[in-house]
């Protein structure tokens, strides 16, 4: 694969339940209206670099920011891709996480560190969720080959991501929690992965 493919991962703006402290998962939650500042933000900050393509989660929080993007770029509509939705989180999806630390303690402290281990009740096991979003990437950046493609998804999702291009386990669980609008940019490797990409040798 061209070596120029470069992908630009970043987290969806803001949402209520981001502040309210409720597991979303695959719930519709739309922006709010910091959410949307944070998109028009993201924009700007990345409005130096050529990309061709915004691909997304189909979740509304991830579409409205990418909506936002693509408008203030004058690009076509986004490409929304379901392997790049947020993680199901079963039967405690849309509990607010003050209620789960009363209900489900070690749930909920498990959450908290974000572990990718946690056992989500009628929700998605760790290997079927990393699978589906590695094959996500893998698709997009096969179908935009030699190009910068902005790629607009979830906090679970880019944990995935980040351990991927570290190198980790999918098991290990990172001492961060990447914020709204933050961005990772990766590039494919050769063996069909993906590693991070050194922004400050690249254009």
């Amino acid at each position: 694969m061209n070596d120029t493919t470069r992908l630009c991962i970043s987290r969806h703006g803001e949402t209520d339940w981001n502040l309210t402290g409720i597991l979303q998962g695959w719930t519709d939650v739309p922006l709010n209206d910091r959410g949307r500042a944070q998109s028009r933000e993201l924009a700007q900050q990345l409005a130096h670099h050529p990309f061709s393509h915004i691909c997304s989660s189909p979740l509304k929080r991830a579409a409205e920011t990418a909506e936002i993007i693509a408008a203030t770029w004058d690009l076509g509509p986004p490409h929304y891709h379901p392997g790049l939705k947020e993680r199901h989180f079963g039967r405690i999806q849309g509990m607010p996480k003050q209620e789960l630390s009363l209900t489900h303690p070690g749930l909920h402290e498990e959450i908290a560190r974000r572990n990718p281990c946690c056992d989500f009740e009628d929700g998605e096991a760790l290997d079927p969720f990393a699978d589906r979003v590695i094959h996500a990437l893998s698709a997009i950046a096969c179908d935009h080959v030699g190009t910068h493609i902005l790629v607009i998804t979830h906090g679970w999702v880019m944990d995935v991501i980040t351990r991927e291009v570290m190198g980790l386990p999918r098991t290990a669980v990172l001492d961060m929690k990447r914020k709204n609008g933050e961005c990772l940019w990766i590039e494919p490797r050769a063996d069909a992965g993906f590693q991070a990409c050194d922004r400050s040798k690249r254009p």
